[in-house]
């Protein structure tokens, strides 16, 4: 039977999609990976970290160098390198190699020093490419340790419980109005919803599109009507997305820091782990009890707050203070999202490490341009304890520092001689003056964005989840420094700063952080995108781009349960529900990706080493130099040319027992001989039993971190592939 060509035609370029698309998941991110080189092959197996600082990686690899004809011999590598970041392929580019020593265990002085040129030569043209997910996975055999930010305020805002679909409307203080042009109303400014005034009959209507409310002034009660003024409706916008609620919502008005929590009905509790712990299901906020102690829980922008009733006093309880049954949440079930706010668990650890890991970029100078509005002339105010001035009259992060201004707008910096510009892409900055700026400065988020290196036509920068306002706190992620920055308010120009409250921000292990009140997203994305009358979208901030800051997760498949009275959760990963959020790379979203350096003004001469799947990625380097592989569940090492398995731990009891009797025996001599010596003798033998346990528990860990970025790099290739490559950009 002879196929119609246009049929063949179409097989032909679904089998060619398929191709690429299997190449662009599986080109050069698999360990270990071969180098050719002038006198025979060189296999690199994956690195392991031993520092990052912002993207210059500190690290060490186990590698065989085979000449035609001979075995292979294996040796280890030390280095420092460039990493290129690309979150949204969840790839990293190791470039710009720099061999800082080499040792082959199994070769002899000649041999070693032409080995180690040989290597150099062929590291220095080469470039390596691996997953982030395995990257971020192997930082924990990194000895690195995270500080926690002890200046991040942790006091709980007001806390309200409603037991009925409500909506929380949030004025930035008191409430403040501004004329809309032509016609009778006024425009609320300090409120991300629609609030409007009638100038005539000075009430106040409140919508999301579809219901609308009324009230006699602006902080209500306000009743819900069928009957908003004609001329006001036909203003809105009609795309604008709405709910799908059939019944109105209530409407809860706060003036300061608050965090509203409702549920459909009566609180309906439900048991979790075994009876330890017992959670409401029918709202959205993780709100629980501890049976233990009758204490309840609830979790607010990554900050856990404890009380004995609802009325509180609530307080903070670090995430490493948690009772243990928090730890127990199993990770399939309603509430396993949880778990990244509890530190110890493997997605708290994940997050933490992922702040590690800045994104980058390459921005093209020519390309790149920034032009900075003022309400009048440029005003600064001193940010106590430094030597900064910010501008407080404009929605733009502006600096004034020494005489000189600079500024951050997406994620780069500026730099000028006046605060009005022209603003050219700066290639430096005085870091050890904006390094000062605390968290109670609302441009704090600025000293989380960095410039690495720079040519005449690019300027190479980067930024970590803190430039979006999230941060590792005691092991574990928050959202916001818990700081509360006055809006600027000029007559008829705001300029709103960005909030730690108000929003049911939870964080999702793959998004990031994301707002939680879903059932009032038509009210907050009418009040954004209608910008009738005023100057400027109502956000959280400029800088960050809107309601979604921090985390640099893409789109994911998240758990559904039962807590999801607004359709939509922001805990939990069980597989059947989409979380449609935007990606989290700043850097290449609609407004800035513009700046991003053409691959002609990036363009480097070395070559990408190629990923060898026939060979497991099993062998390791410890600190020492020797190289090590994993068999099975047995580790061995590279002796003399052999692989020789290390001693089982029966051998191990063994020694250690031999070391008890040893000690001992010390112990018996005291009498005798001098008791500083025998003291100093029992501290050296304990230290090099300690050296040996460290080394197995370091190559263990080693071993855990592939495995887990292996696992996590599948995870992000299912997604991807489930997942449209372009989401709805909601609420901007």
């Amino acid at each position: 039977m002879k196929l119609p060509l246009p049929f063949i035609i179409a097989c032909r370029l679904l089998i060619l999609s398929f191709l690429c698309l299997f190449s662009f998941f599986s080109q050069a991110i698999e360990w270990p990976q071969q180098v050719q080189t002038s006198q025979g092959t060189l296999i690199v197996y994956q690195p392991q970290p031993e520092k990052l600082n912002g993207n210059t990686l500190t690290a060490r690899a186990a590698m065989s160098f085979s000449v035609s004809g001979n075995d292979a011999v294996f040796g280890v590598f030390w280095f420092r390198a460039k990493l290129d970041t690309d979150r949204e392929n969840d790839t990293v580019t190791v470039r710009n190699i720099t061999v800082t020593d080499v040792r082959w265990p199994e070769s002899k002085d000649a041999e070693e020093q032409k080995f180690t040129a040989v290597v150099n030569e062929a590291i220095k043209a080469s470039q390596f490419e691996t997953s982030l997910s395995q990257l971020t996975a192997s930082l924990e055999s990194a000895e690195a340790a995270e500080q926690s930010l002890t200046q991040l305020k942790t006091d709980p805002p007001t806390i309200i419980f409603k037991e009925q679909l409500s909506v929380l409307l949030s004025f930035d203080g008191e409430p403040k109005f501004s004329k809309i042009e032509n016609s009778q109303f006024e425009r609320a400014l300090n409120t991300a919803m629609t609030v409007i005034k009638d100038s005539k009959s000075k009430l106040c209507y409140l919508t999301d599109g579809q219901f609308w409310y009324r009230a006699k002034q602006a902080k209500g009660p306000y009743e819900y009507t069928q009957s908003p003024p004609a001329e006001l409706v036909k203003m809105l916008p009609k795309d604008t997305e709405s709910s799908d609620l059939s019944a109105p919502p209530a409407i809860v008005v706060a003036t300061k820091p608050t965090e509203l929590i409702a549920t459909d009905g009566a609180a309906k509790w439900k048991s979790l782990t075994g009876g330890e712990l017992m959670y409401v299901f029918n709202t959205e906020t993780p709100w629980l009890r501890e049976m233990q102690t009758n204490n309840m829980y609830v979790l607010l922008s990554g900050r856990w707050y404890r009380a004995k009733q609802q009325t509180g006093p609530w307080t903070f309880v670090r995430g490493d203070e948690l009772p243990e049954s928090f730890a127990n949440i199993p990770p399939e079930s309603d509430l396993g999202g949880l778990r990244v706010s509890v530190a110890g668990t493997e997605e708290a650890e994940e997050a933490v490490l992922d702040a590690k890991v800045p994104q980058t970029a390459a921005i093209s100078r020519k390309d790149t341009s920034l032009t900075v509005y003022y309400d009048g002339k440029p005003k600064f105010e001193r940010i106590p304890g430094t030597q900064v001035s910010y501008a407080i009259n404009t929605d733009a992060q502006v600096l004034q520092i020494k005489g000189k201004y600079y500024a951050v707008d997406n994620a780069v910096w500026f730099k000028a001689d006046s605060a009005q510009g022209p603003w050219l892409v700066a290639d430096s900055i005085p870091k050890d003056d904006i390094a000062k700026i605390p968290p109670s400065s609302p441009v704090y988020n600025v000293t989380y964005v960095e410039i690495y290196e720079s040519t005449p036509e690019v300027v190479y920068v980067g930024y970590y989840p803190g430039y979006m306002w999230s941060y590792p706190y005691y092991g574990v992620p928050v959202y916001g420094t818990g700081w509360y920055y006055p809006p600027y308010w000029g007559g008829g120009y705001y300029y709103p700063r960005p909030p730690t409250w108000g929003f049911n921000i939870g964080y999702n292990n793959w998004t990031g952080w994301s707002f939680g009140l879903s059932w009032s997203n038509g009210f907050l994305n009418l009040g954004m995108n209608w910008n009738v009358g005023w100057p400027t979208h109502y956000r959280p901030y400029h800088c960050c781009n809107g309601w979604y800051g921090g985390g640099y997760r893409g789109p994911v498949i998240i758990n559904n349960g039962n807590i999801n009275i607004g359709n939509k959760i922001n805990v939990g990963h069980k597989p059947g529900h989409h979380n449609k959020q935007p990606r989290h790379n700043i850097y290449k979203r609609d407004q800035s990706k513009s700046r991003l350096a053409s691959k002609q003004q990036v363009k480097r001469d070395l070559k990408t080493a190629i990923s060898q799947r026939d060979k497991a990625n099993n062998v390791f380097a410890d600190q020492k130099g020797n190289v090590l592989k994993r068999d099975a569940d047995k580790w061995q090492q590279r002796v003399e040319g052999k692989w020789q398995t290390l001693p089982t731990d029966k051998q191990q009891q063994i020694k250690d027992r031999a070391q008890n009797i040893d000690r001992q025996q010390v112990q018996n001599k005291l009498q005798s001989i001098d008791k500083s010596k025998a003291k100093q003798t029992l501290q050296q033998r304990q230290h090099t039993q300690n050296r040996q346990q460290n080394r197995m528990q370091q190559l263990n860990r080693a071993n855990r971190a592939r495995q887990q970025g292996m696992q996590r790099q599948q995870m992000r290739r299912n997604t991807q592939r489930q997942m449209p490559r372009q989401m709805p950009n909601r609420g901007h």
